[in-house]
C-alpha cells in the first residue's frame, strides 16, 4: 500500500509514465471516497497563511476597535472557503482527478462556484482596511481604486472571464495538456479560483470596489452565465468521441474514457446550474428578509451624508486631502462620544473605502470631528 501510494504520488507530479502506476489508483468506491487523501504541501501552505493572516486582522480589529470587532458570519465564510479549497484538491477529488474527468469536473466546480463566492464573503479586502494603519491603508486604497483593478473587477469582465475558463478548459485540447504538465495543472486551479472570484466579487460581495449594482442586476448576471455551463455540459454528454485522449491507459477499472467524459458533462449540467441556483435563491431570501433595511440604510445614507456635508463645511463635489486611516478616525470618534466611522456595522450598506463619493462622506465627516475639536478647544480659551 505504501508502494501504491508513492507511486500513484509520482505520477501525480509527473514523474512516472502512466502505465507505470495503472495498479498504483485503486478503484473508486465508497471506502476511498473518504479515505483516500492527496497532500500537496504548496495548497496546504498557502490555506495555512491565508487564514493565520486573515484571523491576525480579526484579532487586531477586536484589539483596536473592541466596541466594534469583525463579525463572525464573515471569518467563518472565509474559513469556509479555504476549507472547500483543501477539499476540491487533496481529498479523493484531488486523488482521482486526473484518472477520472467526471472527478476533474467536481473539482472545477468548488473552485470555480463554491470557494470564491464564500472566500468573497468573507470581505478579506475589507479587513485589511480595517486592520491597516498608514502607510499600508492608503496603499491598499489606492490599489483598490486604480483602473486596472477597476477594470478586472467590473461585472462583464467576470462573466467574460467565466466563460472562457469554462469553454476554454472543457471543450478544447488543453485538458490533454494538465493532465501531462503538473505546472499546467497547479495553474489550472488557480485559474479557477481568479475568475470565480472576480466573477461572484461585485455579484455577492460588499467589498469597496467601484461597481455597486443593485440586486436585480446582480440576480440578473448570476442567471447570464447559466446557459454557459448547460452548453458546456450538454456538449461533453453529446460527444461521440475521446475528448481527452491524455485519460486513456490510466486505470483498468471504473467507467470507459468516453463514459466518464459524458459523466463529467452531467456534472457540470446538472451540479453547477444546481450550485448556481442556489446562490441565486441565497441571495432572493437575503433581499426579501432585508428588504426594508436595504431601502432604510440608503435613505439614512443619503441623509447622513448630506448632513454631514453641512456640518464639515465640504460641498458635494469638495475633499480634503490627506484624511486618517480607518484606525485613526475610529479612535477620534471613540474619543468624541460621536457616531461610528463611516461603514462601519451598518447592515446594508457596504464599506465607505474605495468610491469618490465615499471618500468626501469620510472627508466631511473629518472637518465635523475637526470643528467640534476647534471648538472645545476655542471655549477652553476663551474661558
Amino acid at each position: 500500500m505504501v508502494a501504491a501510494n508513492v507511486a500513484h504520488d509520482l505520477l501525480a507530479h509527473g514523474f512516472l509514465a502512466h502505465g507505470d502506476a495503472d495498479s498504483a489508483v485503486p478503484p473508486l468506491n465508497a471506502g476511498t471516497t473518504f479515505t483516500r487523501w492527496e497532500f500537496v504541501p504548496s495548497i496546504t501552505a498557502a490555506v495555512v497563511v491565508a487564514a493565520l493572516l486573515y484571523l491576525a486582522g480579526v484579532w487586531r480589529v477586536r484589539r483596536d476597535h473592541p466596541a466594534r470587532p469583525w463579525p463572525l458570519l464573515p471569518t467563518l465564510s472565509f474559513l469556509a472557503g479555504l476549507v472547500v479549497i483543501v477539499v476540491a484538491t487533496q481529498s479523493s477529488i484531488g486523488a482521482y482527478d486526473d484518472v477520472l474527468f467526471s472527478m476533474h469536473m467536481w473539482q472545477h466546480l468548488l473552485l470555480l462556484m463554491v470557494a470564491p463566492p464564500l472566500l468573497v464573503c468573507g470581505q478579506p479586502v475589507t479587513l485589511l482596511l480595517h486592520a491597516s494603519s498608514n502607510p499600508l491603508h492608503s496603499w491598499v486604497k489606492r490599489i483598490v481604486r486604480s483602473r486596472p483593478i477597476a477594470f478586472l473587477t467590473h461585472p462583464i469582465t467576470g462573466i467574460a472571464l467565466y466563460a472562457a475558463v469554462v469553454v476554454g478548459t472543457h471543450l478544447t485540447s488543453f485538458m490533454n495538456v494538465v493532465l501531462t504538465d503538473p505546472w499546467v495543472h497547479d495553474a489550472e486551479h488557480v485559474i479557477y479560483l481568479v475568475a470565480g472570484y472576480l466573477y461572484f466579487l461585485p455579484l455577492v460581495g460588499r467589498e469597496p470596489i467601484r461597481w455597486r449594482l443593485s440586486y436585480p442586476a446582480r440576480l440578473f448576471f448570476l442567471f447570464l452565465v447559466m446557459p454557459v455551463d448547460t452548453f458546456t455540459g450538454v456538449v461533453l454528454i453529446q460527444t461521440n468521441h475521446v475528448l481527452f485522449p491524455a485519460y486513456e491507459g490510466r486505470r483498468d477499472w471504473g467507467p470507459s474514457v468516453l463514459s466518464d467524459v459524458h459523466g463529467g458533462g452531467a456534472v457540470m449540467w446538472i451540479a453547477g446550474d444546481g450550485i448556481m441556483v442556489l446562490i441565486i435563491v441565497a441571495m432572493f431570501v437575503y433581499i426579501v428578509r432585508h428588504r426594508e433595511q436595504i431601502d432604510a440604510g440608503r435613505w439614512l445614507e443619503g441623509i447622513r451624508a448630506r448632513r454631514l456635508h453641512e456640518l464639515g463645511g465640504i460641498s458635494e463635489t469638495g475633499g480634503v486631502s490627506g484624511s486618517p486611516s480607518f484606525a485613526a478616525t475610529a479612535g477620534v470618534a471613540e474619543r468624541a462620544g460621536v457616531a461610528e466611522p463611516l461603514g462601519v456595522g451598518r447592515p446594508g450598506v457596504a464599506a465607505s473605502y474605495a468610491t469618490d463619493d465615499d471618500d468626501r462622506e469620510l472627508d466631511a465627516y473629518n472637518a465635523y470631528l475637526a470643528k467640534l475639536n476647534s471648538g472645545n478647544h476655542g471655549s477652553g480659551e476663551a474661558s
